[in-house]
């Protein structure tokens, strides 16, 4: 029988340097607080929210808190709000700027807290935002910046701010937006580029003054996807910023908060939390992919609005899933706000009982963030039909507010009737951004693609030839839509200088050789072909079984003139990354049928890291698997999956050691691949004493060791006595 020894060991060396994870930033937190020992969760880079000041610490003492704990380290502020109260206040330059506030129809301020307004980005607030903002953060001597949140709110548009703002832009006074879709359009695209030129001007200055101090800074914007900015009724910049020379990428703010938003589908409204992160993840990744950015994608373990840790636990699941689904992007914000996940108590479920993170859920959520510091990129792709696209556009948010002469896009549907059909099938659709039909990458896996002008319109001329150039090479192109919304008539490139198009899609169509008033049906065009269904595609999910003639178009366009082979549907989505497996599967599916996968494997969602002969999940469900026979070399012993970052695995003679580190307050819940059983376990602190309650059992079948202990930031040394 083995003992369990619990030796006095030092581990001072082994717990600086951190095994060189330093270097690397592919995992990252935000986090206002400075560094204390409840939330250090070991991820690569810090991301130190806002310049301000806490009580008994300036904003360079919580920088260098971080630093002093081996991060990386990153700046984040919001640009279109913030606590900026010496700019909003007047200590500033003197003068109260509260004025500059988003401002609705009825005069009311749109607030994000006490004296924080949306504000419209005018000259005084950039130039606050260059030389109080970000100069300090240079200052500091941080080489990353992230902007946050660039956003206008589509009921907003009637401040004199605005207004003045207007006159520059279009050269004419004033119109309120609920006077006319034009005027609602004409104010949907002042509110873009008053952020597209706000992050241009403060990117500029940001890398021009790092460059005089001699340092090569990198400035990202942490943004909502489109999908959920258009629904939400955000005006954004968006895709447009990823061409700017002065953005170096993104960070996608996708998490429960966003997905939970409810859909139609078959007539139903309601949430369907995986399928919109599934769109939501893969709007930023067409936004961004074909620039060469880079990308981040976020999720989290809680989310804004109060609930309680079983909901919290089963939106996050289905979140992370989404997320890890597309296999070319493998960096993440792991969280935001650690403080508030790991020190703020919520509800337990069923009960007015308010608990900070029950264990079973921290160390679930610590080895999932351990995972992506793991997560390779991968060329596999997710199961199903890959080539089928769905257009979107900056647009999208152009349309979303006020309703004009009767027409509704209730929940953004239009849309999802475009995307949901083919997602609760089991088909991966992917997004295409408008804005990025220049880039060659754009289209180079796209076999059918699917449009509609219900809801979005055409940002330039080139977009038409653009397509029209990819369909007469081979394309398919559906189009969606009854033409007949009140802004296809608004003031744009279609019926302007001597164009007098009615709809905006009868240039395309002309471009097309096609009747412009086509209707239903089948048109040849080169050597590709254009359907035309003359539906608006919210009629495909606010009706019961609206969609399935648009599915059969789908299946034609795909399998004859495509030449894609058989449309595959199913009700499941599977990837491989290297030894995880990832599973989701769909319900409202007509096939119920669970999805089964053959182990031995490691449930990663389960805090006890159970080894299984066979996973079963259901409709409904998703699954993280760490597979055990890809294992990358099963010959060395290894930590597979743990709820800390390890560092310093060495193997010397007949003992293998490791350093564990996470949070203090959590319970760490490992899997260790060993030749054998081992003889003897030891586990120390980081002071060499020993730790108390280690749990420790063997796994004959799939050679691993389980072991849990209580963690700590400062390191909890584990060695194992080979046999």
């Amino acid at each position: 029988m083995r003992r369990i020894i619990f030796a006095a060991l030092g581990v001072v060396a082994l717990l600086a340097p951190f095994g060189g994870f330093a270097q690397r930033e592919k995992t990252a937190f935000q986090t206002s607080s400075g560094w204390i020992p409840q939330i250090d969760v070991r991820s690569d880079m810090a991301i130190v929210y806002g310049t301000g000041d806490r009580k008994g610490m300036s904003f360079e003492q919580r920088v260098q808190s971080w630093r002093d704990h081996g991060y990386q380290i990153a700046f984040m502020t919001g640009i279109a709000w913030g606590a900026y109260f010496d700019y909003f206040l007047g200590k500033w330059d003197g003068q109260n700027h509260l004025g500059v506030g988003q401002v609705t129809q009825r005069g009311d301020t749109i607030w994000h807290g006490h004296n924080m307004p949306y504000v419209v980005p005018v000259a005084s607030f950039l130039e606050y935002m260059k030389t109080a903002v970000v100069k300090r953060v240079i200052d500091a001597g941080v080489d990353r910046i992230f902007l946050e949140e660039p956003e206008f709110w589509a009921r907003a548009g009637y401040s004199e701010p605005f207004k003045a703002e207007w006159q520059k832009f279009y050269g004419f006074p004033w119109r309120p937006q609920d006077a006319s879709p034009e005027n609602t359009y004409l104010s949907s695209k002042l509110k873009y580029q008053l952020y597209y030129n706000a992050i241009r001007e403060v990117s500029n200055y940001a890398k021009a003054y790092a460059r005089s101090r001699g340092m090569n800074l990198r400035v990202y914007i942490a943004t909502h996807s489109l999908v959920n900015y258009s629904s939400w009724q955000i005006v954004s910049p968006e895709a447009s910023l990823a061409s700017l020379p002065g953005i170096d990428g993104y960070i996608a703010q996708v998490w429960t908060g966003t997905s939970r938003e409810p859909t139609y589908f078959d007539g139903q409204k309601k949430e369907r939390v995986f399928e919109n992160a599934f769109l939501e993840y893969g709007s930023m990744l067409s936004m961004t992919a074909p620039t060469g950015r880079k990308l981040f994608f976020l999720t989290d373990p809680i989310e804004d609005w109060p609930r309680d840790w079983a909901d919290y636990k089963r939106n996050y699941q289905a979140t992370f899933t989404a997320e890890i689904l597309y296999p070319t992007v493998d960096d993440y914000e792991v969280m935001p706000w650690p403080e508030r996940i790991y020190t703020r108590p919520y509800k337990l479920a069923g009960s007015d009982s308010a608990v900070l993170i029950p264990h079973y859920y921290s160390t679930q959520m610590q080895v999932m963030i351990n995972v992506l510091n793991k997560m390779p990129a991968s060329t596999n792709r997710v199961s199903g039909v890959g080539s089928i696209g769905v257009l979107m556009s900056n647009s999208l948010m152009f349309q979303r507010f006020p309703t004009h002469d009767g027409y509704d896009d209730p929940q953004f549907s239009n849309f999802y009737g475009q995307t949901l059909p083919l997602v609760k099938r089991g088909v991966p659709v992917q997004t295409v951004h408008m804005e990025n039909l220049g880039y060659p990458a754009t289209l180079a896996t796209v076999k059918v693609l699917v449009m509609s002008y219900s809801n979005m319109k055409p940002t330039s001329a080139m977009v038409h030839e653009q397509l029209a150039r990819w369909v007469r090479h081979g394309g398919v192109l559906i189009y969606c839509g009854r033409d007949d919304d009140p802004y296809q008539s608004v003031m744009d490139w279609w019926d302007t200088k001597g164009r007098h198009y009615h709809a905006a899609s009868e240039h395309l169509f002309g471009l097309l050789g096609l009747d412009p008033h086509a209707g239903t049906g089948r048109y040849p065009v080169g050597s590709g072909a254009v359907y035309v269904i003359r539906q608006d595609p919210k009629e495909f999910v606010l009706q019961h079984d609206g969609d399935g003639a648009y599915v059969d178009v789908l299946k034609k366009a795909f399998e004859n003139d495509a030449r894609g082979g058989a449309l595959i549907l199913k009700n499941s989505f599977y990837l491989q990354r290297g030894p995880y497996d990832i599973i989701s599967v769909l319900d409202e599916n007509p096939d119920a049928t669970p999805y089964t996968v053959k182990g031995p494997v490691i449930d990663l969602f389960d805090p006890s890291l159970p080894v299984l002969d066979a996973k079963t999940v259901a409709p409904g469900e998703q699954s993280l698997l760490y597979d055990l026979a890809r294992v990358p070399d099963k010959t060395r012993p290894s930590v597979l999956a743990a709820a800390a970052r390890i560092y310093s695995e060495t193997v010397t003679g007949r003992t293998f050691s490791f350093v564990a580190k996470s949070p203090v307050n959590t319970v760490n819940s490992m899997r260790v691949l060993l030749p054998g059983r081992p003889v003897e376990v030891r586990v120390t602190d980081s002071q060499g004493a020993a730790v108390a309650d280690v749990q420790s059992s063997w796994d004959e079948g799939s050679h691993t060791e389980y072991l849990g202990f209580a963690n700590s930031p400062d390191g909890v040394k584990v060695e194992l006595a080979l046999p």
